[in-house]
């Protein structure tokens, strides 16, 4: 099976959606998990709050995947 240039830059594409996702959210998480430990070091009851935080830029790392697959949908890599 012989790629093309315009097949390979779209796998690329794939492959920078999906990183850029996952770097989006470990730097929000990291932000969002030091501040969220301090804020349950001090009122406990918080913890469902801090969770719920902490789950929201997972959905960074989501819209990177499926991006991803569309992408890869397109060039017919899949």
């Amino acid at each position: 099976m012989a790629f093309d240039v315009g097949t390979a830059i779209a796998a690329i594409g794939a492959g920078i959606a999906i990183a850029g996702g996952a770097i989006g959210t470990g730097v929000a998480q990291s932000g969002i998990g030091s501040a969220g430990l301090g804020l349950i070091a001090e009122k406990r009851e918080n913890f469902g709050t801090v969770l719920l935080f902490f789950f929201i830029p997972e959905t960074l790392l989501i819209f990177g995947f499926i991006i991803a697959i569309l992408i890869m949908l397109k060039a017919s890599l899949i």
